[in-house]
């Protein structure tokens, strides 16, 4: 704290005002009382590279700090302090060996609050210049060092070559806040002792952290009108705020009239956000936004969209921007000799807003530490970078105007602002109904995609894309010019239907494994194909390893698809995929199956798999609310599932509006997920509609078609629509249950029940002769106490050929029967014989206080199919006593092929099946 204090407080405060050139800090003792910790969150960043802890910290401190401005002998202080906020620590990047992480890197959010007892601030504020300076604004300016986005590294590992990038990452998008007016609000100039009201001067302060505006100054007004626009920075959402603080400006102390603060979060979500805000203490006063979230594209696809948009608004205080750019500037090297060196290290970055990058230039000078004697120059036209990829500049740059060797190292980064809302899709240029230019998203580590915003016809299937390996690439990874051969670091980028997604990298290896599934819904558009791109991840430039592509109307008319494809472009390599084409089935029967055979198919590097598709068909609504003054709206359509959301066209001014579009998402849980739709009108909300899609579950066909009633808005506002949903029912798994008639074989199945067999059939061929088969009771089946005294088991256990695992998921117990007076708190305990390590045992979590528990929990063991097959798995049913002891047992699974204990793992290919075991 004292090193931030004097070398990095110290300078700004003599920097601010040329009367406190003289300013140092005389004493800094933080006293003896430490900072506590309230409370601590840990959870991954976006890229899941990188570790964050949100920290809940509380100061209370007896610091004492002495200061002194020389110049007008004046001496002050603080004498006890207090720090309250939430701050955040960030653990990157994660490297390989002690001490694990990179760098810490630390900042607030939000500005902390901070109540310091100062001790001669009248002296201080005796100074010249100073007189209207208040002890609030000193401590905004001392908590704002540590808020974004300003940030605190600290290097834990020597020559750390991303201290620019974790000190100055890029943005996660560009807010644009319009204050548009405000209206009530209090009036604060009085004459003759209060005798006489007048009205307000009223100007607006808009801060995000530390970035900061002022409006014009509205005389005499108490409903001012500015019409500013300003744009901020945003990193953290959900988590850093708006916050527009209103005042009355008067010749010595302005007069607070109110604040709104907002969560960018709700920007980001609504894209355009434009509402009046109710001011803080600020009585019936409201003020008049309009937000709107502007995402950052990594191409210049959008940019001429953007540059034509930009023309039709007329901002003030500045015009409207249309790109960022980020310029980390590291070192140069040979420089003209003038004084310490001649190879600077700067690591720095500093950030432009672009108007117009097609036209633009960045202007470069190096100087010496007088600024007098220019080192070397450089300029560098923005549209060279429109041209790079990923609009990316990361090279060294000859320097002009000095030594013939002198060269500046620099990342030039760009990104595009592009705004996805309805009113910049029929602005700009014509649009087919329900088309909006939605970029590609290439989501890393991501297993599903969002999927393309359809037109009327709804999508008709789901194709299932399992990446799974990959044999014989090309070593690019070569050393000592390619006398000793390396291996790569092969991904791979899979494209279908205008999406992108990219595998994870696989380290050093020629004959990688990704087992990654991803999911896309597809109309039948001739012409379609899914592709499949290779290269070996470099530090530069990433090397081409081959490609290779499917027709999308092979995988569409043959339903499935597993093949080795051999890579083009390329001496040699292949690359192993399974392609399915899932058309929805209008039936809730093989819900619990599918969701069954969802878990067990999951890859641990892959999203949640899609049980569903549900496609939305909006027709039109009636009767919607007129708009203040019985002027018509113009609405639009918001739907939303589980975050992803899409928008309709705009209906100029009617309050019957005809959309004719359609949408589709995929779903997860029917069970637990509903379709949100909110009818708006530039922002305001005239009714919505939240339909649990369990009432899709029970309905005919699945499928409502009709008039639904809107909340939030007049008694007659309807909205017509066909919701309609589709299972998605793999036939090629390696899964498949089959029902047979109790009685049907023998006379033992005719006392057990109806029973479920699972089928497992080789690569997931249903022709193939070789199959396995193991027949257990099923899960409904009602079978007497005394065959299973001490209750039931309900497990699934399956060996995944794609991913090589042992999978075990363990369902719920029933009836179970203890020896305790309690009623016990069970838990599963699983050991894999015949070694009973730690390494192999898994067990579940305690469910408290009941007979019949419920854990649907999966574990999963790395395991060869052959070492599978000499292995046996026992479950053990437990009581948890406490903490310290191994449990009560309830009960031991028995074997269903005799009278040993454990499932035996016996296969000539595959073990697998849904079972109920008794004990």
């Amino acid at each position: 704290m004292e090193k931030l204090l004097v070398e990095s407080i110290a300078p700004s405060i003599r920097a601010s005002n040329n009367h406190l050139q003289t300013f140092t800090f005389t004493r800094v003792d933080m006293g003896e009382k430490p900072l506590k910790v309230i409370g601590v969150k840990v959870h991954t960043g976006r890229n899941k590279k990188q570790i964050l802890l949100d920290l809940n910290i509380s100061y209370v401190g007896d610091v004492q700090i002495d200061v002194e401005v020389k110049k007008f002998f004046c001496k002050a202080g603080v004498k006890g302090m207090q720090l309250h906020g939430m701050l955040r620590v960030i653990l990157e990047p994660l490297i390989g060996n002690v001490p694990i992480v990179g760098a810490l890197t630390m900042f607030f959010i939000r500005r902390p609050t901070l109540d310091i007892n100062w001790t001669g601030m009248t002296n201080l504020l005796d100074i010249p210049g100073l007189s209207s300076l208040s002890d609030t604004m000193i401590m905004d300016s001392i908590a704002s060092f540590l808020v974004l986005p300003n940030r605190l590294l600290v290097p834990l590992v020597p020559d750390l070559h991303e201290a620019a990038e974790l000190r100055s990452p890029i943005p996660r998008g560009i807010v644009r806040v319009y204050l548009i007016e405000a209206k009530d609000l209090q009036s604060k100039d009085k004459y003759i002792k209060g005798m006489i009201e007048g009205k307000s001067d009223p100007y607006a302060i808009v801060r995000v952290g530390t970035q900061v505006f002022t409006s014009k100054v509205i005389d005499e007004n108490l409903n001012p009108q500015w019409n500013e626009m300003y744009e901020f920075i945003v990193h953290e959402v959900p988590g850093q705020e708006l916050e527009v603080e209103l005042f009355d400006k008067d010749p010595d102390q302005d007069d607070f009239l109110g604040r709104m603060k907002l969560d960018f979060g709700e920007v980001m979500q609504a894209r355009v956000l434009e509402e009046w805000f109710p001011l803080q203490d600020g009585g019936r006063a409201r003020v008049r936004l309009r937000l709107e979230w502007h995402t950052l594209m990594s191409d210049a696809s959008k940019l001429d969209q953007v540059l034509q948009w930009n023309k039709t608004l007329s901002t003030k205080p500045e015009p409207p921007s249309a790109a960022i750019l980020v310029v980390y500037l590291d070192r140069a090297q040979e420089l003209p000799v003038v004084y310490n060196t001649i190879s600077p290290i700067w690591d720095d970055a500093f950030r432009f807003f672009l108007q117009d990058p097609t036209t633009e230039d960045i202007d470069i000078q190096i100087k010496d530490d007088n600024r007098q004697t220019t080192l070397g120059s450089l300029t560098i036209r923005l549209s060279r970078i429109l041209n790079a990829d990923d609009l990316t500049l990361d090279q060294w740059f000859q320097l002009e105007n000095s030594g013939p060797s002198s060269r500046i190292y620099m990342k030039l980064v760009m990104r595009v602002l592009y705004l996805d809302a309805p009113e910049v899709c029929i602005k700009t240029r014509p649009c087919p109904p329900g088309q909006l230019d939605v970029t590609e998203s290439a989501n890393v580590g991501s297993s599903v995609d969002q999927p393309p915003r359809p037109t009327k016809s709804s999508p008709d299937s789901v194709i299932r894309i399992h990446l799974l390996e990959a044999e014989n690439l090309i070593a690019k990874d070569n050393f000592m010019g390619g006398m000793i051969k390396g291996k790569s670091d092969p991904y791979v980028k899979v494209r279908l239907g205008g999406q992108k997604f990219r595998s994870r990298v696989i380290k050093e290896e020629l004959n990688p494994r990704w087992s990654e599934i991803y999911e896309v819904i597809v109309n039948n558009i001739p012409g379609q194909e899914v592709e499949f791109d290779l290269y070996d991840k470099d530090v530069d430039k990433d090397d081409f390893l081959g490609r290779c592509k499917i027709p999308l109307r092979r995988v569409l008319s043959s339903k499935f698809v597993d093949e080795w494809l051999p890579l083009e472009d390329v001496k040699s390599g292949r690359l192993h995929v399974k392609l399915e084409c899932l058309p929805p089935t209008p039936s809730a029967a093989e819900l619990e199956q599918v969701l069954i055979v969802n878990s067990l198919i999951q890859t641990p590097k892959s999203e949640e798999l899609s049980s569903a598709l549900l496609s939305v068909f909006l027709d039109r609504a009636a009767d919607l609310p007129l708009r203040k003054g019985s002027k018509p709206p113009s609405p639009y359509v918001s739907l939303s599932v589980r975050g992803i959301s899409y928008k309709t066209k705009v209906c100029s001014q009617t309050v019957e509006p005809v959309w004719d579009e359609a949408f589709s998402f995929l779903i997860k849980r029917p069970h637990a997920e509903s379709l949100e739709l909110q009818v708006k009108d530039d922002g305001h909300t005239l009714g919505s509609l939240s339909l649990p899609l369990s009432q899709l579950l029970v309905a005919e066909g699945l499928v409502l078609d009709r008039w639904f009633q809107l909340n939030n808005a007049g008694s007659v506002s309807q909205i017509l629509m066909r919701v309609q949903l589709g299972l998605l029912v793999s036939q090629h798994s390696g899964v498949e249950a089959f029902h047979t008639v109790a009685g049907e074989e023998n006379e033992e199945s005719s006392l057990k029940g109806s029973e479920t067999e699972l089928y497992i059939r080789e690569d997931g061929d249903s022709s193939s002769t070789q199959e396995l088969r193991q027949r257990m009771p099923h899960a409904n089946s009602n079978l007497e106490l005394s065959d299973s005294p001490l209750g039931q088991l309900h497990l699934t256990v399956w060996y995944n050929m794609d991913a090589r695992k042992l999978i075990a998921i363990i369902h719920a117990c029933r009836n179970l029967k203890s020896s305790a007076k309690d009623i016990p708190d069970p838990y599963v305990s699983l050991i894999l014989l015949p070694d009973k390590s730690r390494v192999t045992k898994r067990k579940t979590t305690v469910r408290k206080k009941t007979l019949n528990p419920e854990f649907n929990e999966k574990f999963e063991w790395d395991l060869t199919l052959e070492e599978a097959q000499r292995r046996k798995l026992e479950a053990y049913i437990k009581n948890s006593v406490s903490f310290m002891s191994r449990g009560e047992p309830i009960g031991k699974v028995g074997d269903v092929h005799g009278g040993c204990h454990g499932l035996t793992l016996i296969a000539n290919e595959l073990l697998a099946g849904e079972m109920e075991a008794h004990y």
